[in-house]
This record gives C-alpha cells, sequence and structure tokens, in this order.
C-alpha cells in the first residue's frame, strides 16, 4: 500500500499527540501526590511496532530519555509480550529511568494478535524508600542508598493486576497508600493510551498507520538534516562547571565538543570530569535526551519530538564520567548535571549561531524535601523552585520559570498549606539576581517555608550556588542561588553545599530557598535608560544597580535624569 497522503498523515500525527495529551490529563487527574496531580512532574507517550517514539505529550524532556529507554529493553528482551500486560521498572541503569523516584509504566497494544505499538506514562513519585524521606537527596553515596530498585517487571498480565508486584513497591515507601494511588493511576492512563491507539488503529487500519507514522518519523528526520546544513560546518567547544562536589574541591567541569559536518552533528563529552562520589551522575538515556533538547531548541523547536529527530544526533561520552557513570553511581540529583549538559551544548552552539542562544540561564533544578509526621501519618512535601532565564539577543530573560530539562509547575500556597503542616512566610522576585546587560537576565525566586506542629526534616540537591550563570558578548553574570535553614526573626545558616540532607527544623523555624537568576546579554551600558527606570520601578533592580551596573543615574522621583546618565556613561566608555 502506498504512503496516505500529507493531510492524512497530519491528522493521524496530530491524532497521536492527542493520545499523549489524554494520557497526561487522566494520569494527573486520578493521581495522590501532590508532585503529579498539582505539579505535573509527569510525562506521557506514544511508540510505534517497532519501540520508536512518535509522540510525547508537552510534559518534561528529561523524560524521553526514560521511556524510551524502558520501550527498547521491551522490545529488545525476549519477555513473551501479550495482550493485556502492563510493565513497570524504575532502574537508571537498566533503561527504566534517570533516578529511582521516576517510575515508568509501559503497555504494548496489540489487535488481533498483532503488536501495533506501545503507550509508556513515567511520573516523579514523592518517596521510594532509600535513607532520606523523598529518596531524592543530593548527597547519597551511592544508588543503593537512594531507594527500592524495580527492575523491568510484569504489573500486570493479560489483564490481572499483580498485587505482589504492587505490594513490593508499597511497602518499600514511607507513603504506601500515596504510592499505590499514584501507580494505579498510571495504570489508567496506560488503558487510556490503550484504548484511544485501538480507535485510531480501526479507524484507518494497521497499513495505513504504519506508512504513516513511518512518515512523521522520516520527516524529523529529514528536517534535522535540513536545520544541521544550515549551521557552519566547524567544531564548536564550550565548558561549563558544576558546583564542588566535596568541600574546598574545584568546580565539575561538563565540557561538549559540537562537530558539524554537511547535514551531520555529533556532541562529545570528552573533557567532563569523572563520575561522582554525589548523586549528580547522569545515566545515557538522561544525557541523550538533554542533548536531543538543546540541538532542538537552537536548531528548530518546531522538529517533531520523535524517534526520527533523536536518532540524528551521534552523542560521545567517556566510560566513567560524569555523564556516563558506572553503577551503582548515585543519580538522584542527576537533573543538575542535565541542565549544566544544556548549558554547555548551548554555549558550544553560541559560537555558531550567537543570534539564537541565551545567556545562562538558573539551570538548577533547585530541589527540597520537607518531610516529617502528622498525627500518626507521614508526609512528604517535594519542590522544584524556579529561577530566571538567561538573556536573549534581542530581548530581556523570563523571570521565575523553570528552562532545559524541567518543565513541572509550582505547588500553590494554598494546596501546600492544605496538604502539609507549612506555612509559606514569603514567595517573591529576588531584586537584582538577573545579570545585567543590554537585555537584563531573568529574576530568581526567594521562597520562606515554616514549619508547624513536630518540625519537618529538610533534604535537597541544587546546583549554581557557588558558580554563577554566565552572561554572554559583555552581559554580567545571573546571582547564584541559596539554601538558608533554621530561619527565624530573618536570620539564619546559609549551607555550604546545595547537597544535603538529615536537617531538622524546629517547629517554628523556617528554610529559605533561593533559586539563582540569570546571565545579561549584550553590554550594560547599552541599556535603554527608560527600561532601566521601569525595573527599578517595578522591583527588578535596585536604585544602586541601576547606577553601578547600568550607568543610569536617576532623579528622586525615579525619573531618569538624561544629562547626568549621558556623562556617566561616556565617563566609563572613556575609561575602559
Amino acid at each position: 500500500m502506498s504512503a496516505p497522503d500529507m493531510i492524512t498523515t497530519q491528522v493521524i500525527g496530530n491524532a497521536l499527540l492527542g493520545i499523549a495529551e489524554e494520557m497526561g490529563v487522566a494520569l494527573r487527574r486520578s493521581a495522590y501526590s501532590t508532585n503529579i496531580k498539582e505539579r505535573s512532574d509527569c510525562s506521557t507517550a506514544v511508540f510505534d511496532h517497532a519501540g520508536r517514539l512518535i509522540a510525547q505529550a508537552e510534559h518534561m524532556p528529561i523524560h524521553m530519555g526514560s521511556m524510551a529507554g524502558l520501550i527498547a529493553h521491551l522490545v529488545g528482551a525476549d519477555l513473551g509480550l501479550t495482550d493485556g500486560d502492563v510493565f513497570i521498572t524504575n532502574d537508571p541503569y537498566a533503561g527504566g529511568g534517570t533516578h529511582l523516584p521516576d517510575i515508568t509504566v509501559a503497555a504494548p497494544v496489540f489487535r488481533d494478535g498483532e503488536l501495533i505499538g506501545f503507550v509508556a506514562d513515567i511520573a516523579h513519585h514523592s518517596d521510594v524508600g532509600g535513607r532520606v524521606p523523598g529518596s531524592n537527596s543530593g548527597d547519597c553515596g551511592s544508588i543503593f542508598e537512594e531507594g527500592l530498585r524495580i527492575p523491568l517487571v510484569r504489573l500486570v498480565t493479560a489483564g490481572r493486576l499483580s498485587t505482589d508486584v504492587l505490594s513490593f513497591v508499597t511497602l518499600n515507601s514511607r507513603l504506601p497508600e500515596e504510592r499505590g494511588g499514584d501507580i494505579r493511576a498510571q495504570l489508567a492512563a496506560c488503558h487510556i493510551g490503550r484504548t484511544r491507539l485501538l480507535e485510531l488503529h480501526d479507524r484507518y487500519g494497521a497499513a495505513t498507520l504504519r506508512e504513516a507514522t513511518g512518515a512523521l518519523l522520516d520527516h524529523a528526520s529529514r528536517r534535522l538534516r535540513a536545520a544541521v546544513a544550515a549551521v557552519p560546518d566547524g567544531e564548536y567547544a564550550f565548558t561549563d562547571h558544576l558546583d564542588p562536589d566535596e568541600p574546598g574541591g574545584a568546580p565539575v567541569p561538563v565540557a561538549a565538543t559540537v562537530t558539524v559536518a554537511g547535514e551531520r552533528i555529533a556532541v562529545d563529552f570528552t573533557g567532563t570530569g569523572p563520575q561522582s562520589a554525589l548523586g549528580i551522575n547522569v545515566v545515557r538515556s538522561a544525557l541523550e535526551a538533554t542533548v536531543c533538547y538543546a540541538v532542538k531548541a537552537v536548531l528548530d523547536p518546531e522538529i517533531p519530538a520523535n524517534g526520527g529527530f533523536f536518532d540524528g544526533i551521534a552523542i560521545t561520552a567517556p566510560e566513567g564520567c560524569l555523564v556516563n557513570p558506572r553503577p551503582p553511581a548515585p543519580v538522584a540529583g542527576r537533573t543538575d548535571c542535565c541542565q549544566r549538559v544544556a548549558d554547555a551544548v548551548l554555549g558550544a552552539l553560541a559560537k555558531a549561531l550567537p543570534e539564537r542562544v541565551p545567556a545562562g540561564s538558573h539551570s538548577s533544578v533547585t530541589y527540597f524535601t520537607l518531610a516529617g509526621e502528622q498525627g500518626g501519618d507521614f508526609w512528604v512535601y517535594p519542590e522544584v523552585v524556579a529561577g530566571g532565564m538567561g538573556a536573549r539577543p534581542d530581548r530581556d530573560g523570563l523571570d521565575a520559570v523553570q528552562v532545559h530539562i524541567t518543565n513541572s509547575s509550582n505547588l500553590p500556597i494554598e494546596a501546600l498549606e492544605l496538604e502539609y503542616p507549612l506555612r509559606v512566610n514569603a514567595y517573591e522576585l529576588i531584586t537584582d539576581s538577573g545579570g545585567a546587560g543590554r537585555f537584563r537576565g531573568g529574576l530568581g525566586i526567594r521562597r520562606e517555608i515554616q514549619a508547624l506542629d513536630s518540625g519537618a526534616e529538610f533534604s535537597s540537591h541544587a546546583d549554581r550556588q557557588q558558580v554563577p550563570p554566565w552572561g554572554l558578548c559583555g552581559g554580567l553574570p545571573g546571582d547564584p542561588g541559596a539554601f538558608v535553614v533554621h530561619v527565624r526573626d530573618g536570620k539564619g545558616e546559609r549551607l555550604r553545599s546545595g547537597r544535603a540532607s538529615g536537617i531538622h527544623l524546629e517547629p517554628g523555624e523556617a528554610v529559605r530557598i533561593e533559586a539563582p537568576g540569570s546571565g545579561g546579554h549584550g553590554d550594560p551600558l547599552e541599556r535603554d535608560p527608560g527600561a532601566v527606570a521601569a525595573d527599578v520601578a517595578d522591583g527588578r533592580v535596585s536604585p544602586a544597580a541601576a547606577l553601578d551596573q547600568y550607568g543610569v543615574v536617576l532623579t528622586a522621583a525615579g525619573l531618569v535624569d538624561v544629562a547626568g546618565t549621558a556623562a556617566e556613561r561616556t565617563r566609563r566608555n572613556a575609561t575602559t
């Protein structure tokens, strides 16, 4: 049968994307935990009969590698797939995810005994055991400390739920009822996906569906090759750094060399630091997802995110380095390193396509967990605080957003205070945290949370608390972030590392989370003085920074002193 026409192909492509989106809605609406139902820390996808990704809902870029890795294992393993089977895993070293809290559920889909595709979803669970509540601190020494490792096993066999497997997972969590509810929500999402994929199959037939998905994959591959061909041939290198992984140590390099030759693109991470004793290591699936995100964002954001695109990028990483570790290296805080991988690739591509790449963003998954007991019940509150997006070549960066490989929402204050014995004392933008430039970097966020009743235990992983986000083309770096614990009356203790655990907050004490800002783009002395005055009026820039960093003189009323500003900038330009 000939390939379907372009319109039919696009209709099928959008239908497949609609299936993935509907799965995501079902997962969020039926989940128990705030991390999934409120913060949307989950993703859903559809794969073809050969296990190639053909549609992923617009959720988390980091999850691309997780689900693709699992389906590859399902296709490659001799598991005897049957209709009604559903598989579960979370093992980063066996294609099951990128850290243990991310549990992946996947189901093969059959019609009349023929495999027509797979549906899968992944969700970050609030606790999967381990030595720290939340199973996600950055200071564990091996993956065995981080929680329960679930091998690739059947959770459902021919439509029948294995209560033994489910009980094994829930028993190893501090929140067994919540784990059971969230896993059942994932099963429900797969059921929705299976039903919709069968409906699509029955409408168009197996041959048309296969031809259309093949055409969608080929389209993504061709579009990537065309985008790469438009980049000047060459070798572009950039090295960024993670905060030190030991007290008094040096920043840890993440080096990327992007090579473009005709329609081919390759990314080599030779020069990246060795795997760490802390949980900042990145398994291969997470590395691939991050690189694909960064390349797509710069070269052509509209390329469909499917296997045809992912297969077109060659990635090299020496075994035993930070981005290709040997087990049992810990990986809980892998997203901080993934963010630095994205920054390194973007920094390299900025040398080839400077008009398309922003300055350094906050690029930290500023994650923390507060946990404790209330009325005999354990509770765990996980959160990721947004920061600044780097200034772009033609406009300011965005304030208070997630960037790169994560896309989770914040937990609204109302839901937080309803669910947990906590109070939010402050939630605000941090003045001056965005780097100065012709275009200003976006601002970070300050969030202060107070423990009530019996207190709380704090753990975390984060980065950019010592190495700040970089500026471009003369723009200044943004401010780094910080964790401040034992806060009372505005005063507290700043942690020396963003990777911590076992810190107890007494009732009435608070923790203050300050997410990094971002870098500026271009010479600050070229910024429109009116824009600086507006930033001061909005509280984004202080009057002192307006003068010190931008050379803008303001009147007592906050208006631009035009003559004074011109004289100040002339003086500064003459001395540089």
